[in-house]
């Protein structure tokens, strides 16, 4: 569990890259209960002193989705 609530659901490579150029070799995908919950972790004081460290050692990309329920969630 990360901080703000957010929880892995992915992390590791891709199985398979079929339509995009992928930059990487690993994935990670956290959950959050809300756009909004994603947003203040992301803008936190926090996560914003430790983003130089990611950006140092990685070429990398973020992006907030919000998501939907899956039929019978």
């Amino acid at each position: 569990v990360v901080a703000a609530g957010g929880v892995p659901v992915v992390v590791g490579p891709p199985t398979e890259v079929v339509e995009v150029e992928w930059h990487g070799d690993t994935t990670i995908i956290l959950e959050f209960e809300s756009v909004e919950a994603a947003t203040a972790w992301y803008r936190s004081d926090a996560y914003q002193q430790v983003a130089p460290r990611r950006h140092g050692a990685a070429t990398s990309n973020v992006a907030i989705f919000a998501g939907f329920a899956a039929p019978g969630a």
